[in-house]
C-alpha cells in the first residue's frame, strides 16, 4: 500500500492549488479525480465553460457594437450550437493540457478513478482501468465539489429538459428556453441566451434572487436584462413541468404557463460527497452533502481530514476555492502561510456583469454606520461612449466617520475586473480621499471610480485636518 503525506480528492480549483503547494513544500502528495480528465467541474462544467460560453455569444452575436450598428447587427449570421462548441473545447484542452504541466513540473501525483475512505487514513480507488487500489495518507483534502440538483418531480431527458452540466451539450439552440432558479447559474446562462436572441424565460420561486447582491446594484441589473429582453418571472412556484415531445410546458402556482423548446434547471447544487463513505473516516454531512470546517483552516470534525471549495459551501467561487486549498494545504503540512485577505470579491458573468466587493447598503445600514454614497454611470466615461456602452453602474459606500471606503458594486461591461481597484483600497483600509487625489488613465472605465469618489466626496463634510491654501493679497 502506497503512503503519502498528503492525498487530496479532486483536482478542481481547490485540489489544483493544494497540490501545487504540496509540491512545492517537497511533500509526497496524490490528486484523485473520478473524471477521465484532471480539472474537476470548474474546468469540465462550470467555470471555464460557461465564461468561455459568455465570450463566444458576445463575440459572434456582436452584441457590443450593437449601439453603434443597431440590434440587427451580427458577427455571424447563424449561429450555432457547433460555433460555441468549438471555442469550448478549445478552451477545456488547453487549461487540462496548463494543469497537467504544471502537476508534472510539482511532482504531483495522479490516479483517476472513484474513491471512498476505508479507514480514517485510507482509501481505495475504483480505477477506470477496473482496478482497486490502496493507499494511506497523513493528511487528506477533500474538494470534490459539487454535482447538480436535479429533483424526482423533473423530467429530465438529456435533450428538451436538461440541467447545467447537460446544458454544454446541447444539440442545437432552441429558439425559445426556460430557465427555472434565478442563482448565479441560471442567471448566466439565461442573459447569455438572450443576447443571442433567444426568447428566454427566467422563472425564481422567491420574490427575490441574488439575495447576497446590494438590492440598489440587483434593481439596476434587473431593468438592464429586461430591457435586453428577458422575461424575468419572481415570486413563481413551479406547479409542474411536462414534456409534451414538441415543447416543454410549465406550470405555475399562479395560473401562468410557459410553453418553451427547452427548459434548464439550474436550482440548486449538491456537494459531491455521496460515495466517499465518509462514516468510515468519521465524517457526516449537511442535508445538501456539504462538509463543516474551521473557516480559518479548513479543518474538518476529523483533524487530519480538510475540505475546500464548494464542497464547503459559501461563497462557492473559483477564485475563494483556490485560496482554500492553498491555505488547507499550509496548515495540514504544518508550514506558515499568509492569511486569506479579508475582503474578496464576487464575480457574476451574465450580461451584464456583477462584481461587488465589500459591504452592501443593506449591510451598512444593518450595522448602522453612517455613510455617504458616491454614483457613476459608465455613460459619464469618455471610454463608454468609445465603447458604446449605453448602461451600466458603479456605485461606492463610504463611511462618514472614518472616510474609509466601505464597498463597491459595479454593474455593466468590464464589472469583473474593474473591481479589484475596490478590493485593493477595501484591504489597505483606504479612504474616498484615495479617489479624488489620484489620476487614472483616460480614458478608461476606471475612471468611474473618480467620478463616484467625487461624487460621495463632494456631499460629505470637509475634515478639520485639511488646510486651505492661504491666497496671495492682490497687488
Amino acid at each position: 500500500m502506497s503512503h503519502y503525506d498528503l492525498i487530496i480528492i479532486g483536482s478542481g480549483p481547490a485540489g489544483k492549488a493544494a497540490a501545487i503547494q504540496a509540491g512545492k513544500l517537497k511533500r509526497r502528495v496524490l490528486v484523485i479525480d473520478r473524471k477521465d480528465r484532471l480539472g474537476g467541474v470548474s474546468v469540465h462544467t462550470g467555470t471555464i465553460p460557461s465564461k468561455t460560453l459568455r465570450e463566444t455569444v458576445l463575440n459572434l452575436s456582436g452584441w457590443r457594437e450593437r449601439s453603434f450598428y443597431g440590434r440587427s447587427y451580427r458577427v455571424k449570421a447563424d449561429i450555432s450550437s457547433e460555433d460555441l462548441k468549438m471555442r469550448l473545447h478549445k478552451t477545456l484542452d488547453y487549461e487540462v493540457d496548463v494543469l497537467e504541466h504544471q502537476f508534472n513540473r510539482n511532482h504531483v501525483e495522479t490516479l483517476l478513478g472513484s474513491a471512498r475512505f476505508t479507514a480514517p487514513h485510507e482509501v481505495e480507488v475504483a480505477t477506470h482501468a477496473g482496478e482497486t487500489v490502496r493507499m494511506s495518507a497523513d493528511r487528506f483534502l477533500i474538494a470534490t465539489g459539487t454535482r447538480t440538483h436535479r429533483p424526482k418531480e423533473v423530467p429530465f431527458n438529456g435533450r428538451s429538459v436538461v440541467d447545467s452540466d447537460e446544458f454544454l451539450e446541447l444539440g442545437q439552440l432552441p429558439r425559445s428556453l426556460c430557465v427555472v432558479g434565478a442563482g448565479v447559474i441560471g442567471v448566466e446562462y439565461a442573459t447569455m441566451f438572450t443576447a443571442l436572441d433567444v426568447r428566454v424565460t427566467l422563472i425564481e420561486p422567491r420574490e427575490t434572487f441574488l439575495d447576497f447582491i446590494d438590492r440598489h446594484t440587483i434593481e439596476e441589473f434587473t431593468h438592464q436584462i429586461r430591457e435586453n429582453g428577458l422575461d424575468l418571472r419572481l415570486g413563481s412556484p413551479i406547479e409542474k413541468i411536462e414534456d409534451e415531445g414538441t415543447h416543454v410546458e410549465v406550470c405555475l402556482k399562479n395560473g401562468r404557463h410557459i410553453r418553451t423548446e427547452m427548459l434548464l434547471f439550474a436550482a440548486g447544487r449538491m456537494g459531491a460527497t455521496d460515495t466517499l463513505n465518509l462514516g468510515a473516516a468519521g465524517l457526516e454531512t449537511d442535508h445538501r452533502g456539504r462538509l463543516e470546517v474551521d473557516r480559518k483552516t479548513y479543518q474538518t470534525k476529523a483533524g487530519h481530514i480538510y475540505a475546500a471549495g464548494d464542497v464547503i459551501g459559501h461563497p462557492s467561487l473559483a477564485s475563494t476555492s483556490i485560496q482554500q486549498g492553498r491555505v488547507a494545504a499550509c496548515h495540514a503540512l504544518q508550514t506558515p502561510t499568509l492569511p486569506e485577505s479579508p475582503w474578496f470579491p464576487y464575480g457574476i458573468y451574465s450580461v451584464p456583469e456583477i462584481s461587488t466587493c465589500g459591504m452592501s447598503e443593506e449591510e451598512v445600514q444593518s450595522r448602522g454606520i453612517p455613510y455617504e454614497v458616491g454614483i457613476a454611470r459608465f455613460r459619464e466615461t469618455s471610454r463608454g461612449h468609445i465603447m458604446g456602452i449605453e448602461h451600466g453602474m458603479l456605485k461606492m459606500l463610504v463611511s462618514l466617520k472614518t472616510r474609509r471606503l466601505l464597498g463597491v458594486q459595479i454593474v455593466g461591461e468590464g464589472a469583473t475586473e474593474l473591481i479589484h481597484i475596490a478590493q485593493a483600497v477595501l484591504n489597505l483600509k483606504g479612504t474616498v480621499d484615495y479617489f479624488v487625489e489620484n489620476t487614472f488613465n483616460y480614458p478608461t472605465l476606471a475612471e468611474a471610480y473618480r467620478i463616484a469618489g467625487l461624487d460621495a466626496f463632494n456631499r460629505m463634510p470637509i475634515p478639520k485636518a485639511y488646510k486651505v491654501p492661504r491666497q496671495k493679497p492682490q497687488p
